[in-house]
């Protein structure tokens, strides 16, 4: 069934190791590479997946490496690296160690993968999507990033939950940042064709899109150690899909804004057509007064980051390591 050459995940925590698994379990490519700077990880990870081959069947090559060589001729790259986020801690707060750590991927991929298509992972999104982007050169229609797809998976379980419906009967859509200042966007969201405001009254939709913008922070609080990963890792096996097979789906993605919903130069969560070519277009949906207004103050809050952002060198020091499961560097 393979369709793909080669899926290069970068990370091999838990995102990255259960992401690798269902790629290879969905038999999308020929081979999946898992990366990581721990040696044995990706190794490890690898084999542990390829072993239960015989008993799914999958036919996918699982290897691992701790060598940025091992992205060369990746079709796809995914890049999960980075600090996982701690309890108090918000996505800004992983700025500056994550952009560090992307910097090096980028420039790897660049150089060893320069006809790839990448999807990025790492938080904050929105910004390391720009960042990446920035530093590999790359077209903006090739490298965009995973937000709102998970964030609207969330949003329509918790409405399914408050109805107590199956949850593939809600639609709807999550917009602006993967982070506090996230659009649930209630005026697009439908049960079966009848709109969500119809059957969940005011004071219960507004708990439900609190739980929404706190939960990745909620999962969090309860773990105590390491964040969320079954949820984002099925929403980004759902992008890779609708990428591998040219599915055309219309889905939540990051992507690079070039006057779409009136806003240039950043990344921020949209609707957008993903195949093949990766971002194929933006759709602009209409959007309610408030909502617009909730929109700018998300990409207000990205842009907040990215001046920080650009303040940072975009060449990685050539001698410093570039890890993939969230270890800081150490300067020699």
């Amino acid at each position: 069934m393979a369709t793909i050459g080669k899926i290069a995940v970068l990370g091999a925590g838990n995102i990255g190791g259960t992401l690798a698994q269902r790629l290879a379990e969905m038999d999308l490519a020929h081979e999946v590479v898992l990366l990581d700077i721990v040696e044995g990880l990706p190794q490890g990870k690898a084999l542990d997946i390829q072993e239960s081959a015989p008993i799914l069947g999958f036919a996918t090559r699982v290897s691992g490496s701790t060598s940025l060589e091992a992205l060369r001729g990746a079709d796809l790259v995914i890049e999960t690296a980075g600090l996982a986020r701690k309890p108090g801690m918000s996505r800004s707060d992983l700025l500056g160690k994550n952009a560090e750590i992307l910097r090096g991927h980028a420039i790897a991929t660049r150089t060893h993968a320069p006809h790839a298509t990448v999807l990025v992972v790492t938080n904050p999104v929105d910004v390391m999507t720009y960042w990446y982007r920035g530093v590999s050169g790359f077209p903006a229609a090739r490298v965009f990033g995973e937000s709102g797809t998970l964030d609207t998976a969330r949003f329509r379980w918790f409405v399914a939950a408050e109805l107590g419906l199956a949850p593939r009967d809600v639609v709807g859509f999550v917009l602006g940042t993967h982070g506090d200042t996230m659009v649930p966007i209630l005026s697009l969201t439908s049960v079966q064709g009848v709109p969500l405001t119809q059957l969940v009254p005011p004071e219960r939709l507004a708990a439900i899109v609190e739980r929404t913008k706190k939960g990745g922070g909620e999962i969090v609080e309860l773990l105590k150690m390491g964040s969320a990963y079954y949820a984002p890792t099925a929403a980004q096996a759902e992008i890779v899909r609708s990428i591998v097979l040219d599915e055309h789906r219309l889905v939540g993605v990051t992507a690079h804004l070039a006057g779409e919903f009136g806003l240039k130069d950043l990344c921020l969560g949209v609707p957008a057509v993903v195949g093949r070519a990766g971002v194929e277009r933006i759709v602009e949906v209409p959007l309610t007064p408030d909502e617009r207004r909730q929109f700018e103050a998300s990409a207000a809050a990205v842009r907040a980051d990215l001046e920080i952002l650009a303040r940072m060198p975009r060449e990685p020091s050539p001698d410093r390591p570039a890890p993939a499961s969230g270890a800081v560097p150490v300067r020699p």
